[in-house]
Formats: structure tokens, C-alpha cells, sequence
């Protein structure tokens, strides 16, 4: 029989909206790629997309997809994808498009069976991203028992929304493998105090620090991780 390689996957949420998980999941890919993993990305939910000639088109689906290092093609990347660059429940009402789990559960199946060793899931919005009156993105999560990094955009006000963040994850029942600092506010005041108090509170590693940096979507920020993704397994 042939070996089977069962990929590591990685939920990637974020304390809020602009956080920069989209960065942050670049960073992951890039020190993914130099550990020599072959690498997949999935934003299953995008809102704000410009139609372009083959279609609707998110700028932050379509870098995942140029920084993976296996090719797919984008609807792989990005299967739901919205004009309007709202609250996702709300595009999907106003277009008549209902989010459902099981089309986003679908499409992590088809990326988990291109042979990878790890898929990086960016989420959409914060930890409670509602889908419809009933169900958020997290309940997803939770189906498919994903473990979690958690996305700090470091900016006034990011202590009680990690926290808040962090504490919801885990009463979720999911782990939390690492966290990352991401400054998003250039100059923000005591950021190592808020450092120190971020790793007092989450209790996983800081597996980043990302600093504040002009052009960062050109640059490789491989360097700035400190995550030994786990090893490929074969069953």
C-alpha cells in the first residue's frame, strides 16, 4: 500500500480585525519552506475581492498562494470569496451566497490530499467570526479540532483582546501551540511591558515577533519565526 502523508494544519486567528494575520501567515509559509516543508495555504473565507478577468480575487488569498511552495490553483486557496469588504455573514446575505461548513470542511479535504506536510489556515476577522445567525467560523475550528495560533496585533488595547482571545480558544477545547507579536502601531508606548505581560497571561510560546516595517508583504520574514513545525508523519 502506498504511504499516505497526513499534513500538520495550523488555524491562524487573529485579536481583531487588521491585525495582520495574512503577514503573520506569510512568515509561517516562509520558515515552512526553509525547514524544506512542503508548504499549502487556505483562506477559506475572503471578503473584499476585486473581479479580475478569472474571477473574484482577494489580495491577501492570492499571496498565500504565491507564498506556498507547492501550486494550486486559487479557488483551492480561496473557495468563498465576497465583493464587498464586510463582515462576511453580511456580504454572503446581500449576495445570496450562504456560508457553509461543510463546502469550507470540502475544501480543506481536496488541499489535504496534494501530498503537503503542512497547511496554513488563515481565518477571517477575529476568533468569533459569525457565518450566519447560528454558527461561527470557531465552530468550524472546533469540528476539525485544529490546533491554533493566536495573531497579537501589538496596538493599545491588544492586552484584553489577546487575553479575551486566548481564554475563549482554550474553553473551545483547542490548544493553543504559539502566539505572535505583530506591531502593527510603528511607535506603540512600553511595547516590551506589553510583551512581558502577553507571556505572563498566554500560556504557549511567542513563536514570532514581527516588527513594524515598510513594504512588509515584498520581504522574507522567515527570520523573525521560531517554530519547529512538527515532522511530516507517515501512516
Amino acid at each position: 500500500m502506498q504511504d499516505c502523508i497526513i499534513p500538520d494544519v495550523y488555524f491562524v486567528t487573529g485579536t481583531d480585525t487588521d491585525v495582520g494575520k495574512t503577514v503573520c501567515c506569510q512568515a509561517l509559509l516562509q520558515a515552512a519552506n526553509k525547514q524544506k516543508r512542503r508548504t499549502l495555504a487556505y483562506k477559506p473565507i475572503a471578503a473584499g475581492c476585486e473581479q479580475t478577468p478569472y474571477g473574484l480575487r482577494n489580495h491577501d488569498a492570492a499571496l498565500l498562494q504565491k507564498t506556498c511552495n507547492l501550486e494550486v490553483a486559487y479557488k483551492l486557496v480561496n473557495p468563498i470569496a465576497f465583493t464587498l469588504a464586510i463582515a462576511p455573514h453580511i456580504a454572503a446575505q446581500l449576495e445570496n451566497k450562504p456560508i457553509e461548513q461543510s463546502y469550507i470542511s470540502q475544501g480543506l479535504e481536496r488541499l489535504k490530499s496534494l501530498k503537503s506536510d503542512l497547511i496554513i489556515v488563515e481565518g477571517a476577522g477575529g476568533w468569533r467570526l459569525p457565518l450566519n445567525a447560528h454558527e461561527t467560523l470557531s465552530d468550524w475550528v472546533v469540528t476539525q479540532k485544529l490546533s491554533v495560533i493566536l495573531v497579537v496585533g501589538m496596538k493599545l488595547g491588544c492586552l484584553n483582546h489577546a487575553i479575551l482571545t486566548y481564554e475563549s480558544i482554550i474553553n473551545d477545547g483547542l490548544k493553543v501551540v504559539g502566539w505572535i507579536a505583530n506591531q502593527v502601531e510603528k511607535n506603540m508606548p512600553y511595547y516590551a511591558l506589553n510583551i512581558e505581560m502577553l507571556k505572563h497571561k498566554i500560556n504557549a510560546p511567542m513563536i514570532a515577533e514581527i516588527p513594524h516595517l515598510q513594504n512588509i508583504n515584498e520581504q522574507d520574514l522567515s527570520a523573525y519565526v521560531d517554530f519547529n513545525f512538527a515532522a511530516k508523519r507517515i501512516i
